[in-house]
């Protein structure tokens, strides 16, 4: 039994699965950009890229801790479809509520209220999820 923690992630990560590290990390991005500018004109994003890249780090680093802990660049996810988009998925639910936290309790352009903070997940992890799926299901159908 593997007591390190760089035995531990040896397991999760492994370089056969760096294109569909690369591919998630702009998918998240882009997809996270673009609710952006439909909240604020796509102007937004180029206008003010320090509040662009305040959207999107809270969730880039839930990806960055989560991924690696639920598998999604384990063997098995570098291998088939059939175990990478559920392990993306499983990731992205876990990286949504980190994105999530950390953006009620670092000072990020929170939401205000409950209600609307309940509604901005829903919509994060719904995307995220249809957006990892699809990208995923694309990497291994045209590789």
């Amino acid at each position: 039994m593997a007591t390190s923690t760089g035995s531990f992630l040896d397991g999760r990560i492994v370089t056969a699965a760096l294109p569909l590290a690369v591919g998630d990390v702009l998918v998240l991005a882009l997809l996270l950009s673009l609710g952006t500018a439909r909240h604020n004109g796509f102007a937004y994003l180029t206008e003010n890229p320090v509040g662009l890249a305040l959207t999107l780090l809270p969730f880039l680093v839930g990806w960055v801790v989560a991924a690696p802990l639920v598998g999604a660049y384990s063997a098995g996810a570098a291998e088939s479809a059939k175990a990478a988009i559920p392990l993306g998925i499983r990731s992205w639910v876990v990286a949504d509520v980190i994105g999530i936290v950390l953006r009620v309790v670092l000072p990020f352009d929170a939401t205000g209220g409950l209600l609307p903070l309940a509604i901005f997940f829903g919509v994060t992890l719904v995307v995220g999820v249809v957006g990892l799926g699809v990208w995923r299901w694309l990497y291994f159908k045209l590789r």
